[in-house]
C-alpha cells in the first residue's frame, strides 16, 4: 500500500491546477460509485488527479489514486487494495484505466457490497461496458462520457482566454448579444481554423510536433488492443478495420454504401456494420441516422463522419475539404449534450428532433431549409449573426 501512496504523491505534485475543465462540475462526486468513460487522450486521468488534489490536499491518506495498468496490479488485486485502504480509514478509491484489469467489474461489485461507505470512482475506455454478465454495475454506478476540448476550452487551454459556456437555446435565441460578449474579449475567427486542426486533445502544447502521430497511435491502440479486448474482435481483422477507417478518412462525409465498403476491405456486409458500430462506440467515428427512434441493430447509417476534426486532419492523406471539417466540428460539439440526426433533404442536421441546421460558408443561403420552422444556418467565416445565420464557431461554446 505504501508504494501506491508514494506514487500518488509524486503524480499529484506534477499535476497542474492551472486549468481545470468545467466538465468536473457536471459530475456528482458525492455518488457512491461513478464511472468516467472517454476516448484516449481527452484528459480523464488528469481530471481524476486534479479532483483529489483539490479536495484531499490536507487529508491525502483518505483518497487513493491507482492506475490499473501499473505493474503493481500484476501481483495484487483491487479487492486487496480496497480492503487495506478501507481498514485504514480510506474514503475515496480512484481506479483509472479499469478496462486494463481482468475481471474488474466483478471485483468492483464485490467492493461496493463489502464496503458500502467506500466511494469508488472509475475511468476507462469509451468501449467500457458497465453491464457485464453477473457483474451488472449499470444500476449502481453513475456514468459520464468525457469529450475532448470544446472550442471554448481550447481558447482557455491554449490561448489563456476564459469565457463562459452557453446552452443551445441561449445561442439560438440570443446569438447577437452572446457574439458581442465573446468578440469583446477575443477574435474567435482568428483561432477557429487552428482549433479544427489541433486543439481537441489537451496534449498538443506538450508535444506539438508529434500531435498527429500521437493521434495515429491512439487510433491504432483502440483498434489493435481495445477492440479485441472489449468487443472480442478477431485480431486478424484489425488490419482490415484500419483499412476501413482509412477509407472513411479519405471520403467523409460518407454517404454510406456498405457493399462498396465491404468490397474495399474484404469484409462481409454485416461485419462492416458491426465494426462501424464499434468504431462509433470507440469515439473514432460518428454514425448519423435520419430517424433515431426507429434505428435497429445492424441498420445501415445514413452518413459517417470522423469523430472530431483533429482526427480528420491527422488521418487524411489528401487535403481536407473545409466543408467536411465544418460538418465534423458541428456534429462533434452538438452531440455532447444533444441528439443529432442526419437531416436528409431538410438541412444537414436535425438536433433534438426540433432544430434544423444547414452548415456552410459565409455565402450559404436558406434555399435548402426555406419554410422549415426552427431552421438555422451555421456559417463559417462570419463574426456576428445575421438573423438565423449564426457563426459556426458559436456551437463550440456549448460546454
Amino acid at each position: 500500500m505504501d508504494v501506491l501512496f508514494d506514487r500518488q504523491d509524486i503524480m499529484l505534485r506534477t499535476t497542474s491546477m492551472d486549468i481545470v475543465r468545467t466538465f468536473t462540475n457536471s459530475i456528482n462526486w458525492s455518488a457512491q460509485m461513478l464511472c468516467i468513460r472517454g476516448a484516449r487522450g481527452v484528459g480523464k486521468s488528469t481530471l481524476l488527479r486534479q479532483y483529489i488534489k483539490q479536495n484531499f490536499e490536507n487529508k491525502s491518506d483518505k483518497a487513493l489514486y491507482c492506475s490499473l495498468d501499473w505493474g503493481y496490479f500484476s501481483q495484487h488485486s483491487i479487492l486487496e487494495v480496497a480492503d487495506k485502504f478501507y481498514k485504514t480509514g480510506g474514503e475515496l478509491l480512484v481506479l483509472d484505466e479499469v478496462h486494463k484489469y481482468d475481471n474488474w467489474s466483478r471485483e468492483i461489485k464485490e467492493i461496493s457490497e463489502t464496503y458500502p461507505t467506500l466511494k469508488v470512482v472509475m475511468s476507462g475506455s469509451s468501449l467500457l461496458k458497465l453491464l457485464a454478465g453477473d457483474a451488472d454495475l449499470s444500476r449502481r454506478c453513475r456514468n459520464y462520457n468525457m469529450p475532448g476540448l470544446s472550442f471554448r476550452e481550447y481558447l482557455q487551454f491554449y490561448k489563456g482566454i476564459t469565457l463562459r459556456w452557453y446552452t443551445l437555446e441561449e445561442i439560438l435565441t440570443n446569438s447577437t448579444t452572446i457574439a458581442r460578449e465573446i468578440n469583446s474579449q477575443c477574435r474567435p475567427l482568428e483561432h477557429f481554423h487552428n482549433y479544427l486542426q489541433y486543439g481537441y486533445y489537451p496534449f498538443y502544447l506538450s508535444n506539438p510536433i508529434d500531435y498527429y502521430p500521437l493521434i495515429e497511435q491512439t487510433k491504432n491502440y483502440v483498434i489493435d488492443v481495445e477492440l479485441p479486448q472489449q468487443r472480442n474482435v478477431n485480431p486478424s481483422n484489425c488490419r482490415k478495420i484500419k483499412a476501413l477507417i482509412n477509407v472513411l478518412a479519405q471520403n467523409v462525409p460518407f454517404d454510406v454504401d456498405i457493399s462498396k465498403l465491404a468490397q474495399s476491405t474484404s469484409l462481409q456486409r454485416n461485419t462492416v456494420l458491426e465494426y462501424l458500430n464499434y468504431l462509433n462506440d470507440a469515439k473514432l467515428i460518428n454514425l448519423l441516422f435520419s430517424d433515431l427512434v426507429s434505428v435497429k441493430k445492424m441498420q445501415k447509417p445514413d452518413k459517417i463522419l470522423l469523430e472530431n476534426p483533429n482526427l480528420l486532419y491527422a488521418l487524411a492523406t489528401s487535403p481536407v475539404k473545409i466543408g467536411t471539417a465544418r460538418e465534423c466540428f458541428a456534429v462533434n460539439q452538438l452531440s455532447v449534450n444533444h441528439t443529432v440526426e442526419y437531416g436528409k433533404q431538410e438541412g444537414d442536421l436535425k438536433v433534438d428532433g426540433k432544430y434544423t441546421f444547414e452548415i456552410g460558408g459565409n455565402g450559404k443561403t436558406f434555399k435548402q431549409i426555406a419554410g422549415i420552422s426552427d431552421s438555422y444556418i451555421l456559417a463559417d467565416d462570419i463574426e456576428n449573426p445575421r438573423g438565423n445565420k449564426i457563426p459556426l464557431w458559436m456551437v463550440g461554446f456549448l460546454y
